[in-house]
């Protein structure tokens, strides 16, 4: 079960956009990181059930932030969620082991859908 939801965004603007998507009926406790780096520390710290990834951010990217996350946590959920939809970008993330990628700007229907994959999925690892 979801619970904790990391967003990792350098664009505040589009912090609030991610959130907005996020559906209001499950008590999500949110919160938020500006950089990869922060990020990081973020998630060793709050260990959160998903994690929105941006890709694109000052001081570590997305795909070291996804490196780092995922040394610390092998089983740890992460959405990437960039504007650069090049297939060779799509496949790197899949490759370090991102959960799945969304385009930005999310729709709010691709977020709640991605939510429920990643409930799914964690559902059935147990």
């Amino acid at each position: 079960m979801i619970k904790k939801i990391l967003i990792v965004d350098d664009s505040p603007i589009s912090i609030k956009i991610i959130k907005s998507c996020i559906p209001k009926d499950k008590d999500y406790e949110l919160f938020d990181a500006a950089d990869g780096q922060i990020g990081v520390e973020k998630y060793r710290e709050l260990k959160p059930d998903l994690t929105f990834l941006d890709l694109t951010m000052p001081v570590m990217n997305g795909f070291q932030a996804l490196e780092e996350i995922l040394k610390f946590d092998q089983r740890a959920m992460v959405i990437i969620l960039t504007a650069d939809v090049q297939i060779k970008a799509i496949a790197k993330a899949h490759d370090l082991g991102a959960f799945s990628v969304l385009k930005k700007p999310p729709a709010k229907e691709s977020v709640a859908a991605a939510i429920k994959e990643a409930e799914d999925a964690l559902t059935e690892r147990g």
